[in-house]
């Protein structure tokens, strides 16, 4: 598991930080990409990167200012050019369909792969046997997402040697225990899986906030996450101005990681009034707060590693 910043910056476009997508890349859990927010010339920023646009699985939208849509209808255009066949399917807040709708249909845009675009509220907006995806409200100028996405904890190593100790050769069987189920073999011995199993290994959180000012729907999303996103638009000592444009600074998005007991905390859209000199007083300020935090970059990539 992989979190890669196509963009990281805020507003529009800038020399040093294009607008905000960050890709979630799940290629040895499930083969497959998730996209949070497709701002402005994403596509473009993708095509500097070893990622595949018919891997995206799927899009997650915060919310409808420009910067963070953007680039959308022009994503899922080319997707059709490059292969994709398989469904994508578009979280959102309401109005993100029509958006998608009349943009595809007034440019003529055929896809050649099932889209399913939903519009959400708070609570769980997708969950399968793998993970499990919670959108709350944050405060925002207009409605603003955060998302928390849960790995659900998978079963522990198998213990091939006891099994092979027990009679038990490698084959459907190891298989078998290896995804939980009790097997009965030719002799009439019950094989428990439990005991040939490892601990099970406990499932990542990564949580990924919209635009937003400090609020406890970002604390709440955030508790407990092995890595947590938030923007940071603003330096220590702007609280005024962050409130009154609807944003955060640095010094709250650690507060917020702090009190979120997380692990990690990596600090995005950030304002093009900060030059390359400046981003490092802005990650010390988060620093002297919450020690263990970064500072995205376009193209900058973190690894998330299994408990």
């Amino acid at each position: 598991m992989d979190l890669f910043f196509l963009g990281t910056g805020a507003g529009m476009p800038a020399k040093l930080r294009n607008v905000t997508s960050i890709a979630l890349k799940l290629l040895e859990e499930r083969g497959a990409v998730w996209l949070f927010d497709v701002g402005e010339a994403t596509q473009h920023q993708i095509l500097h990167t070893s990622i595949k646009p018919r891997r995206i699985e799927k899009i997650f939208i915060t919310h409808l200012h420009g910067d963070h849509i953007y680039g959308l209808p022009g994503l899922l255009s080319s997707r059709s050019f490059q292969g994709g066949e398989t469904e994508v399917t578009v979280y959102g807040p309401k109005g993100i369909k029509e958006y998608i709708q009349v943009s595809l249909s007034l440019s003529q845009t055929y896809l050649k792969y099932p889209l399913s675009v939903i519009e959400i509220s708070e609570g769980i907006i997708f969950e399968d046997e793998q993970f499990t995806v919670e959108a709350r409200r944050l405060d925002h100028g207009i409605p603003s997402y955060g998302y928390r996405i849960v790995e659900r904890d998978r079963p522990g190593t198998l213990l091939a040697d006891k099994l092979k100790e027990a009679g038990v050769q490698p084959g459907p069987i190891f298989r078998k225990i290896k995804n939980g189920e009790t097997v009965t073999l030719e002799d009439g011995r019950v094989i428990e899986p439990d005991k040939f199993l490892g601990p099970s290994q406990q499932g990542r959180i990564v949580t990924i906030l919209g635009d937003t000012r400090y609020c406890e729907n970002s604390r709440w999303l955030a508790q407990d996450a092995d890595f947590l996103v938030h923007e940071a638009t603003f330096a220590k000592g702007e609280e005024q101005l962050a409130f009154d444009y609807f944003h955060s600074t640095t010094r709250q998005a650690a507060e917020i990681a702090i009190q979120a007991d997380c692990k990690r905390l990596c600090l995005t859209h950030i304002s093009s009034r900060y030059d390359r000199q400046a981003w490092l007083e802005l990650v010390g300020e988060a620093r002297e707060v919450f020690p263990e935090t970064d500072i995205a970059e376009d193209f900058k990539e973190f690894n998330i590693p299994s408990k």
